[in-house]
């Protein structure tokens, strides 16, 4: 049985055989007896733009390596008659020409990384697993983020309005909310953060928005600009934020007030603001996880981006882990942080002005911190901090009642 299986295949075998050389030789029976001649390999792929890419019939196109110089194109040179031909490199490669290595020893001879799976993308080496996340995750969901955050906050702003009531000042004797130093701090590291956020969102998003606009080369100098910014500005925003932490650390530990104010969602649920300290939970929940939590977490993977962590190695997986780690906090900071621009300028009357004079009026005080206005008529705290504290306990401001409700 065996034995003729295999005849019979050896039979089915030579038939399609003859089969094939029957119909060649019927088709070149066909042709004209005087076939032109095969056209220049120069004329069917110049080496010169984009238009040089024709298709020809592979039987009539000579070979392309013997066109004058086709054995000294660049790579790109190549990619334009020929897409996706890298035999450039791999001349390179097996000839033994030196470059430049910009990886560490251990990496020399490791071209392609491992295959990884990140959240998100598909089983691939590590650097395309890591380009997956990029594209495909923190771009698209980190702008849809920001953009949720804009529109929930301008819906906030045109049915709810400026939070708290206006207090015009000469009402009473103000009291010094932040003192020179304290908004030194805060305005330094505003400063800073502002211009790494501007800069990091038009060298991640610019490609987009600007690039279209702008050009192709302007807009390469502006990114260029702009990285070489982010780059000088990042040791500015680490120093001011370790001043910023240990300025206003000691007044943001929570306390029971603070679950009072959480419970009632920051006044939102029921009526009038909710009685709090110098902060409320709300500006203590930015104080640790938009400031102080992702700000080391940005400054440690930034020093790992810019190769200034003395006896790292920094592997290729290294700088993509950093990567990730800080693209995905800048995005929810800017996030987070936009809520608190917000809160501190238009949302809420009163409060820019603090930061910007540092004092506040006893009605303002009483409306929106009761607690920490409290203290300041008992003598716990003085109502100017930046002057030496007086020897004996304060006289209580008196002020007139004011409503807590919103307008």
């Amino acid at each position: 049985m065996n034995r003729t299986s295999s005849l019979a295949t050896s039979s089915l075998r030579a038939g399609l055989l003859a089969a094939l050389l029957l119909t060649g030789g019927l088709a070149l029976a066909a042709e004209p007896a005087a076939a032109p001649a095969p056209a220049p390999a120069a004329a069917l792929a110049p080496l010169a733009g984009p238009t040089a890419i024709r298709s020809a019939n592979i039987l009539t196109l000579q070979d392309a390596s013997a066109e004058p110089g086709y054995a000294e194109q660049s790579n790109a040179q190549r990619a334009q008659v020929q897409p996706g031909n890298n035999a450039p490199v791999w001349r390179q490669v097996g000839q033994g020409v030196s470059g430049t290595v910009n990886m560490p020893y251990a990496e020399y001879g490791t071209l392609i990384q491992p295959t990884v799976q990140y959240p998100g993308t598909r089983v691939a080496s590590a650097g395309e697993a890591w380009r997956q996340l990029r594209n495909q995750v923190l771009l698209p969901y980190g702008a849809a983020l920001l953009l949720i955050v804009a529109l929930a906050l301008g819906l906030f702003y045109f049915t709810k309005g400026p939070l708290g009531q206006e207090h015009p000042p000469g009402q009473g004797q103000a009291i010094e909310r932040f003192t020179p130093f304290e908004r030194a701090a805060h305005w330094s590291n505003a400063a800073a953060f502002l211009t790494l956020a501007l800069s990091g969102l038009v060298m991640a998003f610019g490609q987009f928005f600007l690039l279209p606009v702008l050009g192709s080369t302007l807009f390469g100098w502006l990114a260029y600009a702009l990285k070489n910014l982010h780059n000088f500005v990042g040791p500015l925003y680490a120093v001011s934020l370790l001043v910023m932490i240990a300025t206003f650390v000691k007044d943001n530990i929570a306390n029971r007030a603070d679950f009072q104010w959480l419970l009632r969602a920051g006044g939102m649920l029921g009526q009038g603001q909710v009685p709090s300290h110098r902060f409320n939970a709300g500006e203590k929940g930015i104080f640790w996880w938009a400031v102080t939590i992702p700000g080391l977490l940005l400054v440690a993977s930034g020093l790992v981006l810019d190769k200034l962590v003395p006896g790292l190695d920094y592997f290729r997986a290294d700088m993509q882990l950093a990567h990730m780690v800080h693209a995905a906090l800048a995005l929810l900071s800017c996030a987070l942080i936009a809520g608190h621009i917000y809160m501190g300028t238009v949302g809420t009357r009163g409060a820019y002005r603090a930061m910007r004079t540092g004092y506040v009026e006893p009605g303002w005080a009483r409306e929106h911190h009761e607690l920490w206005y409290q203290d300041i008529q008992s003598g716990k705290i003085p109502a100017r901090r930046s002057q030496s504290a007086p020897a004996k306990p304060r006289v209580p401001i008196s002020v007139n009642p004011v409503s807590r409700s919103n307008p």
